[in-house]
């Protein structure tokens, strides 16, 4: 493992970034400020390296710059309708930060803080945080690791586990945007083609983006990805899902099985990269980047809408006030424990 100084924080403590290589050359960069993913270097077809997520060249920018360029998001992903909730008859109030609803837990969010590095090897290092009781909101004081590895097979695993001492909420997930063709190649991800493995999706009701509690058949729709498609093929079609959201930022159900299982598979012609995505979470957020602006990224790059795609495993948004959900709710003393996964290889 490579340990490296990636800056300073404004309150003056020190940010490094750990850099984990596998025997094929491969690596991610992941920092102790944010647990953030900070790159992902995976041979094309031509085994040159491309670093496949977005980003920035150095803590100040993740620091003050938007968009959760490779977060870690909790202790809720997504979003709170309301920015309130019940849990034990108890009315919860988190902080209103999009149009009068909560998104990713608030602006003091787990990836604007610094972590602790509790273990580190050559291809696996893991960060610790506590969530004090009433942090963002939520009840208790939650205990929470993840914890990163590069497997020899081109495998990027983020492992999320955490216990807490009140019935609570917790939601992970990670916010890295894709570009297979590579973080600087100036490209959108419009001819990427994309399969989920979800042949339902929850429809929001406006441009709040808060779902109407309804799971609907995906078939018929710009939303059915059961078979690979382009990214871009439906994005403009005429939907008033797609704009209320501006593309596509939806929660699809994903198909029922135990454990870690599939949830979607991205490629690149251009590139020769595919990515395989797994994860034990019951839903998957598909977000095509619609807001992310004109931003200065790595290398010079500038960011676009449409220049990345996120993939969030996660519970369905607002699913503790939606009883047709499943419910987000942690128990006193239970532990949360959830995986996701990132494979890549070339076609």
């Amino acid at each position: 493992m490579l340990k490296e100084n990636f800056g300073t924080t404004p309150d003056g403590e020190k940010v490094s970034l750990y850099t984990l290589k596998n025997n094929r050359g491969a690596s991610i960069s992941v920092s102790d400020f944010g647990a953030l993913l900070v790159r992902v270097c995976v041979p094309d077809r031509e085994e040159t390296l491309r670093d496949v997520v977005l980003g920035y060249d150095d803590i100040d920018e993740y620091i003050s710059g938007s968009g959760c360029f490779g977060a870690v998001i909790g202790r809720c992903g997504n979003r709170t309708a309301n920015a309130r909730f019940q849990l034990n008859g108890i009315t919860y109030h988190l902080t209103q930060n999009e149009n009068g609803n909560n998104l990713h837990s608030g602006p003091d969010s787990y990836d604007k803080r610094m972590w602790t590095v509790s273990e580190a090897a050559d291809q696996e290092v893991s960060f610790e945080l506590i969530s004090p009781d009433k942090d963002q909101g939520f009840p208790g004081c939650l205990k929470l690791t993840v914890t990163y590895s590069l497997t020899d097979d081109n495998c990027v695993k983020i492992h999320y586990q955490g216990i807490c001492d009140q019935d609570t909420v917790v939601n992970m997930t990670n916010h890295s945007y894709f570009n297979l063709n590579g973080a600087d190649s100036g490209t959108t991800v419009e001819d990427h083609l994309l399969k989920i493995y979800a042949d339902t999706y929850t429809p929001v009701a406006d441009s709040s983006s808060i779902p109407t509690g309804e799971i609907i058949s995906v078939r018929g729709t710009p939303f059915d990805f059961t078979e690979r498609k382009q990214i871009g093929q439906d994005i403009r079609a005429k939907s008033d899902q797609l704009r209320y959201t501006g593309g596509y930022d939806h929660n699809f159900i994903l198909r029922q099985g135990e454990g870690i299982r599939e949830m979607a598979e991205a490629f690149s012609e251009k590139s020769g990269i595919r990515m395989l995505a797994y994860t034990d979470c019951p839903a998957v957020q598909f977000y095509t980047g619609n807001s992310i602006g004109n931003k200065k990224g790595k290398r010079g790059a500038v960011y676009k809408d449409l220049s990345g795609f996120c993939l969030e495993s996660q519970y369905c948004p607002n699913a503790v006030n939606t009883p047709a959900f499943l419910s987000p709710v942690v128990k006193a003393g239970d532990r949360y424990d959830s995986l996701t996964a990132y494979k890549f290889e070339t076609v």
